[in-house]
């Protein structure tokens, strides 16, 4: 069967006239975000958060200063664009948009006022993943190299818009990390202080997982959801606390599954391939066919 002759006019014609889903729709009054320009700017507050390693290397501690309100000005003016955009880009209504701009200003600003204390726990991350892994000779190693600790830095900073319900950026952040990484870690979950995840590939942590301080995750660790509650149209409810809450000082060791809304009690190991979805009580070893609780020396094998 002969085929009519490729004209790009006639493509161009039933595209346009293609009736589309309204998530597809151009937006009529606001514009969408740009993905690209988001991560150019959470790289800027990475070189921000750790001088000298992510911008060209050649910010001494004569010109940092001048860098610093430089990168921060920037940062601000342009993430508040973005951040707006994500806030009202499906809004229909004229005029809303400078009230989204007041918005994305005051979320923007509350942001940057946490970045003392966010340097302060990833200088405490970085230190946790050098002293959980032998092969790392320095703290620059882990912050330069480990994909545990570029994952952990990007998540804390779309955690916090998470909580500032920036929901789209943060998770456009989120998936950002998981594409450079292979740890995708929901801007939602709550992480303490020192964590080390190591190696990392197929890590995966739920939207309402909260890890507490010192914990140690390896490769192929899944913190998820046993199931979704739905309501009467079938349709899942968001929001449900529905992952798991694991304690200080665990260990969850390669390929752990740990399902449901259950606690890894403190101090507790979870051994490699184990599928969870039970609650343990605190310093506990689990491992493939066996459960059993002890109190052991912190940093021992199971």
């Amino acid at each position: 069967m002969s085929q009519q002759p490729f004209r790009l006019h006639d493509l161009v014609e039933q595209l346009d006239r293609q009736e589309l889903p309204g998530f597809m729709q151009l937006p009529t009054v606001n514009p969408r975000p740009n993905r690209e320009q988001v991560y150019e700017l959470v790289d800027t507050l990475k070189s921000i958060l750790f001088p000298g390693y992510f911008d060209d290397g050649e910010v001494g501690w004569e010109g940092y200063r001048y860098f610093l309100g430089h990168a921060l000005e920037r940062f601000r003016r342009e993430f508040t664009e973005q951040v707006t955009r994500g806030l009202c880009f499906r809004c229909q209504e004229v005029g809303k948009l400078e009230k989204c701009r007041r918005q994305a200003q005051d979320k923007v600003d509350a942001l940057l006022r946490e970045l003392p204390r966010m340097r302060e726990v990833l200088a405490r991350d970085a230190e946790a993943a050098f002293q959980g892994d032998p092969a790392a000779s320095s703290q620059e190693e882990t912050v330069f190299c480990y994909p545990g600790m570029t994952a952990i830095t990007y998540h804390r900073i779309a955690h916090k818009l998470y909580l500032l319900e920036v929901p789209l950026i943060s998770r456009i952040i989120a998936e950002r990390a998981h594409s450079l990484t292979g740890i995708d870690i929901h801007p939602g979950a709550t992480v303490g202080e020192g964590i080390f995840i190591d190696h990392g590939t197929g890590v995966v942590i739920g939207e309402t997982a909260v890890i507490g301080n010192n914990v140690r995750i390896y490769q192929g660790v899944t913190l998820g959801a046993r199931s979704f509650p739905t309501d009467e149209h079938g349709n899942p409810i968001k929001g449900v606390p529905r992952h798991p809450l694991v304690e200080d000082d665990v260990v969850l060791y390669s390929g752990a599954t740990v399902l449901g809304r259950i606690t890894v009690g403190k101090g507790s190991v979870i051994g490699g391939n184990v599928w969870l979805t039970e609650s343990v009580p605190p310093y506990s070893r689990v491992s493939q066919g066996k459960f059993r609780q002890e109190r052991f020396q912190a940093g021992s094998g199971i």
